[in-house]
This record gives structure tokens, sequence and C-alpha cells, in this order.
């Protein structure tokens, strides 16, 4: 199994989502959208809501692994070599380091010429903050926050799952993130209906993030901030996310470029703030987009191997 994820990552890198294949999170997505307008037509109060968002999700999770295994069992029983092919398919579609880093060089590219305009459209379609007024070490800031915060939900876990269960486990653990992603708000419409997905959000990510955190720390040497630098942001700043996830890279590797990431956004021209990450020892700026980059590609690279020296030494 260990050849496939290592497969599987390897075409992320190269081909990413190709643009003419529906992601299969655009299934789990629609999916999650019919469950939720039955739940609503059947539940008139928050109890009720709160108990049909968990039956969402366990209905979501658990079609997603059956029918992903059902299709690897399938193609396995056509031929061996065709289970294996879309083994790798479908996993690859768990994961997500050609897309992080093809939305980051999209947002750099026009910082370098110094078109701001072209690079705040390009953030604001990666990011739910406003993005009209924005500076360009704002626009940084938005990219760095972005691809930290996304290095454990769209590779380090996945990778944690694909090697605990096989591509099955890895694309039920996307459905618990797209559960969160589309019903998880701490708002009015969802704080009933989408308590459960953001729960198990929340527990799904619990160990990779904490194991990406151990990640960050064995580059943290070769970084800015280096080892120091890593560990004390880590442990200061990331249990004042409001995540108790994300706070663990973003944290990192506001610690590994020696600047600080959080403060104040604007959603929708509503002010809001988030605590800051980290220390403000270098100024924002164009290249540490490159850096961030660089650090993700490195995490991925060390969860990899991780993943293949444990299958090794469980055998």
């Amino acid at each position: 199994m260990e050849w496939v994820i290592v497969t599987a990552l390897i075409l992320d890198l190269l081909v990413g989502d190709p643009s003419w294949a529906p992601h299969p999170v655009i299934f789990i997505g629609r999916f999650i959208g019919w469950c939720e307008g039955v739940v609503r037509k059947l539940a008139r109060t928050p109890a009720a809501l709160k108990l049909g968002g968990i039956v969402m999700v366990l209905l979501v999770v658990a079609a997603t692994y059956l029918i992903t295994w059902g299709i690897i069992v399938l193609a396995y029983r056509v031929h061996h070599y065709l289970g294996i092919a879309v083994s790798v398919a479908i996993m690859s579609q768990t994961l997500a380091v050609n897309s992080l880093y093809s939305h980051a060089a999209e947002v750099l590219r026009p910082l370098r010429a110094g078109d701001l305009p072209s690079a705040r459209r390009a953030l604001g379609m990666i990011v739910g903050r406003d993005t009209a007024d924005l500076d360009e070490p704002q626009l940084v800031r938005g990219v760095v926050e972005t691809v930290s915060e996304n290095t454990v939900d769209g590779i380090t876990a996945p990778l944690f799952y694909g090697f605990l269960g096989g591509p099955a486990l890895a694309m039920a653990y996307k459905a618990v993130n797209t559960l969160d992603s589309m019903v998880g708000y701490k708002n009015e419409r969802y704080q009933h209906l989408g308590w459960a997905g953001a729960r198990l959000d929340d527990v799904a990510n619990y160990i990779p993030a904490r194991l990406t955190g151990l990640l960050y720390l064995l580059l943290s040497p070769f970084t800015a901030g280096g080892f120091s630098g890593v560990i004390k942001t880590m442990w200061r700043d990331a249990p004042r996310h409001p995540s108790p996830n994300s706070g663990i890279p973003e944290a990192a590797v506001a610690g590994a470029l020696g600047v600080q990431l959080g403060g104040l956004n604007y959603y929708g021209g509503i002010a809001s703030y988030r605590a800051v990450m980290g220390e403000p020892i270098n100024r924002l700026e164009k290249d540490h987009i490159r850096q961030s980059l660089n650090i993700m590609l490195i995490v991925s690279l060390e969860a990899l191997i991780l993943g293949v020296m444990l299958s090794w030494g469980l055998r």
C-alpha cells in the first residue's frame, strides 16, 4: 500500500486535479447538500437539527468510505493492475500539494510584477476574507496562512489516513473535511446542524496536526527562526487559534519565517480579529510565499517518508 501512496503523491505533484475530471469532493459536496435539505425538512428544533446533523455526518462519511472501497475492490477484480491504478488515482485526489502550490503561485506571480489588483483577485479565489484593499504584506500574510493551515487538511492528514487505512479511509477523511467546510460554521444557520461535522473534523485532525508539528520541528534548524523560534511560537501561540488544530501549522510557519501572522481581517465588510501567531521579526515580503511553499513541500516529503518507514516497521 505504501507504494500506492508514494505514486499518488508523485501523481499529484505532476498532474494535480485535472480540469477534465470531476473531483470526488464535488460529489461529496452535492451529497452533503442533499442531506442538509432532507434534515431541514424533517427537523424543526435545535435538538432535532443536532441529531439530524449527527446522522448526516455518519451517512456521508460511511457512504464515502464504502463507495470508494467498492470501486477499488471492483477494479482489483477486473485486473490487479487496474486496481492499483484506481487506488493511485483515488489517493492522489485526496492530496492537494499541487493545488496549494499553484494557487499560491497565482498570487505570487502578479505580486512580483507589482500588479496588486491581480494579486488581490487571485487571493480572493482561495480565501474567504475581503481582499480588495489589501496591501502587499497583507496579501503575503493571506497566502502564507492559507498554505500553512491547509498543509494538514490537504496533505499530511490524507497521508496519515492513507497509510492507516488506504485510499478509502483517506477519501472518508476528505468527506469529514468537506462537511466541516460546508456546514461546520458557528453561526445561526449551522450552529446546530453543523455541530457534529465541526467536532468530527477537530477529532480527525487532532493527531495529524500534532504529528505535522513534529515534522516542522525536524526542519526548523534550517529555517530563519530555527528550532527555538518554531517550538516557542507553536507552544505559545497555537492554543490562541480558534481551531484546536490549525494553530499548530500556522504558528510553526510563523516561527520558521520569523514573521507575524493572524490579526485583523474583514469578511463582507465586517471586521474579524484573529489572535496573532509569531513575532514581527521580519516584515512580510513576497519571498515569504516562496519560503512557505518550500516548507510545505519538505513537510510533505517528511510525512511520506515517515509513513513508509512506519509501514515497513510494522510488518
